[in-house]
């Protein structure tokens, strides 16, 4: 149980894709600007990394690896993703009319999010079994949506700042980032002051 809070923690704080890995800077820096749009990406986010780490782990254990057929895992990890995207996209149309609508452009942008590819294939490179792996794609997307609800707040004060002429609309929002992703960086010693030995 310490080795799965330790993992969500580290997924979440210390190892986050956007500000530590610099994975899914797209959505990160297009899709801020409003709290609301950042959030409802963010959730998003975290139900397709769950969802392609639970279809992915299985592909790779079951099927590339006993056929050696490894070297295919970034190809097949990619058309599963974008599979899985459509199929979400497609049910949600179906049967969730008013979260599909909310969602908007943001489900189909999830596809080419290399954070929901990061963590599928991370998940395989660091060994962990599938519940540690279920565990670590839902601490990545968490650590996604605190990213994006924080640089929507400083992005927020942005808005009301003066920055000089020079640093204007995109070079702000990257030094901001910058920033934020450096406060992070204190997180690094969390997981094994809080739980040694694991």
């Amino acid at each position: 149980m310490l080795k799965l809070v330790s993992v969500l923690m580290a997924a979440v704080l210390v190892n986050n894709y956007v500000l530590r890995q610099f994975l899914g800077i797209c959505p990160f820096l297009g899709v801020s600007k409003d709290l609301k749009n950042a959030a409802g990406m963010s959730v998003a986010v975290v139900f397709v990394m769950a969802l392609a780490t639970a279809v992915t782990y299985p592909i790779q254990v079951y099927l590339l690896v006993p056929n050696g057929m490894g070297y295919l895992q970034t190809v097949v990890f990619i058309l599963v993703i974008a599979a899985l995207v459509q199929l979400v996209e497609i049910a949600l149309k179906k049967y969730a009319p008013a979260l599909y609508t909310a969602l908007g452009v943001y489900l189909p942008l999830i596809t080419t999010n290399c954070a929901v590819l990061g963590v599928t294939i991370a998940n395989i490179d660091a060994g962990y079994d599938f519940l540690t792996s279920m565990v670590n794609s839902v601490g990545s997307g968490l650590g996604f949506l605190l990213a994006m609800v924080i640089f929507s707040g400083v992005r927020g004060r942005i808005e009301y700042s003066d920055p000089p002429e020079a640093f204007k609309g995109l070079p702000i929002a990257l030094v901001a980032a910058a920033i934020l992703s450096l406060s992070f960086f204190g997180f690094n010693g969390i997981v094994e002051n809080l739980f040694p030995g694991v």
